[in-house]
């Protein structure tokens, strides 16, 4: 296999730094093992994010979610587990990570974990007619 799982999260400069603009990304195919049975859990990651100086880099990125494939972790440590690590790499004005867990006897998951950067604050919305 040319690549392989990996917790590294590379990123590259923000073409527009000067500007709020917000990324989203949908990782529709994250796994992760439950901590108490060892059986997979499947969720569908959404991360938003207003960037500073940096972006994440997509590809590290798909590598990062694939090393949790075999790692167990409740749904709401992982989910903010993640964030954190994201907000390391890319140090962001404001950043949202969703996860919605599949069902699991029965039961559906979302965890939802935000960091906000204490200098920003967020643009009023706009109501186009």
């Amino acid at each position: 296999m040319a690549t392989s799982p990996s917790q590294a999260l590379e990123t590259f400069p923000n073409p527009q730094p000067e500007r709020d603009y917000t990324i989203r990304i949908r990782v529709p195919e994250f796994t992760c093992l439950c901590p108490k049975t060892g059986q997979p859990d499947f969720a569908e990651l959404t991360l938003e994010y207003v960037p500073e100086t940096t972006c994440v880099e997509l590809k590290s990125l798909k590598l990062y979610v694939w090393s949790y494939r075999d790692e167990g972790g409740f749904h709401e440590a992982v989910t903010n587990r993640i964030l954190t690590d994201l907000v390391q790499a890319t140090e962001p004005r404001f950043m949202r990570l969703t996860a919605e867990f599949n069902v699991r006897g029965g039961i559906y998951t979302t965890v939802v974990a935000e960091h906000r950067a204490p200098h920003w604050q967020a643009p009023a919305a706009v109501a186009l007619p």
